[in-house]
């Protein structure tokens, strides 16, 4: 692809974005700037972008995604709760913390096991039903933000690191399905999730030197 058909795709991509899609990536903008903050809106600002992407990534037939934005969605809820909870102290239970070399190993194991579950099916979905998707891409995509997703809602600052890699792999990955918008707002993300490393790094080093 030449860069004027690309600067051609972008436009007539944002020409198309549909009122949907333009909800769905502020709302998510707008959960993303709360993560960063560690503020609980996170969360049900968050599921509004992410069941409007359920819809969204099937009917552009990507299902890895549209499963990213359903695990999302569930997970959604947990960490509503998990930050909320508090101990008989009334102190929060999970505060922001730096993983260790064995939570390291599980988060690796964690998104092997995603990304081989995930790239089998849409492998077996692409032969099965010759549907438009991408196996490699959208299962790394989807087990990477998997991963990110589970970390976030334990509050630990490893999961910024997984975000970051999703957003890379999905800013090509919804060009390419021409949702340029999204694919505009995983860019914003990338940058977001760029501060908000820095951010919770700083939290948990101060919370460190306090103990």
């Amino acid at each position: 692809m030449t860069y004027d058909e690309i600067i051609k795709q972008f436009v007539e991509g944002i020409r198309n974005t549909t009122l949907l899609e333009y909800i769905a990536v502020f709302s998510g903008i707008a959960s993303v700037w709360f993560s960063r903050i560690e503020n609980i809106w996170v969360y049900p600002v968050g599921l509004i972008s992410t069941i409007i992407y359920i819809f969204l990534s099937i009917q552009g037939h990507l299902f890895g995604e549209a499963s990213v934005n359903l695990y999302y969605t569930i997970m959604s809820v947990y960490g509503w709760a998990l930050w909320l909870k508090k101990d008989k102290e009334q102190h929060y239970v999970v505060t922001v913390q730096f993983s260790s070399r064995r939570e390291w190993v599980q988060q690796l194991l964690f998104c092997a096991f995603f990304y081989i579950a995930i790239f089998s099916a849409l492998t077996w979905l692409k032969n099965a039903f010759n549907a438009a998707t991408i196996p490699w891409a959208d299962a790394f995509a989807s087990s990477t933000a998997f991963t990110g997703m589970w970390l976030m809602a334990k509050k630990k600052v490893e999961s910024w690191f997984w975000w970051i890699v999703t957003n890379i792999a999905s800013i090509p990955l919804y060009f390419v399905k021409q949702y340029v918008f999204t694919s505009v707002f995983y860019f914003i993300l990338f940058v977001m999730a760029v501060f908000g490393l820095l951010e919770w790094m700083k939290r948990a080093r101060n919370l460190q030197a306090n103990i």
